[in-house]
């Protein structure tokens, strides 16, 4: 792994700019948020959930605890998607990464704040809050993020790139949850 190098005018530029806010939304009919939690508040096991994430592994610390930190690479984006329709071949060389510092996780609310401290996808000053809430027909998954001008980037980017992730994230988990309970009623659950 390398450092991201920050371009002192692109910095400069866009702590001139207000920052980017966002929120993405998923609602699960069925599942409830007790169900969905335990698959959120794995900080290391992102992978198994978001789509084109090719990894997610452990950098520093114990995975749930404050202060650690992962690693999130293979990843594809709005703009990689752009650059391959245009023709062009940077994107499918590129490697898309992030490393991830929780900051903050509260079980009984079912949520958790984490920040983007290191990448080459030009995320500086990123901070997310991720969390699952009760529905009566199931539970809404909720991603906000705040995060400086992105270049290259617009926020309508960063909205698809995070709203369709979430929604790909909530159909697999309730996927999961029903291999789980198929595995139940059969009588062949893993131990």
């Amino acid at each position: 792994m390398e450092s991201a190098n920050i371009d002192p005018v692109a910095s400069e530029m866009s702590q001139n700019q207000p920052k980017w806010q966002g929120q993405a939304c998923a609602d699960l009919a069925g599942p409830k948020a007790d169900q969905i939690w335990p698959f959120l508040e794995d900080f290391f096991g992102l992978d198994k959930w978001f789509p084109t994430l090719a990894t997610c592994t452990p950098v520093e610390g114990v995975s749930g605890q404050p202060g650690c930190v992962r690693y999130c690479a293979g990843f594809r984006t709005p703009v990689d998607q752009e650059r391959d329709i245009g023709g062009g071949t940077e994107a499918a060389a590129t490697l898309n990464w992030t490393k991830q510092k929780l900051l903050s996780i509260d079980p009984a609310e079912k949520m958790f704040s984490y920040s983007i401290v290191d990448s080459n996808v030009g995320f500086n000053s990123y901070v997310s809050t991720v969390r699952v809430m009760p529905k009566e027909d199931g539970c809404r998954m909720v991603w906000d993020y705040e995060v400086e001008p992105v270049s290259g980037w617009k926020p309508e980017d960063l909205d698809q790139f995070i709203g369709s992730g979430l929604r790909i994230m909530a159909e697999r988990m309730k996927e999961a949850l029903l291999g789980q309970a198929n595995r139940s009623d059969s009588g062949t659950d893993l131990i």
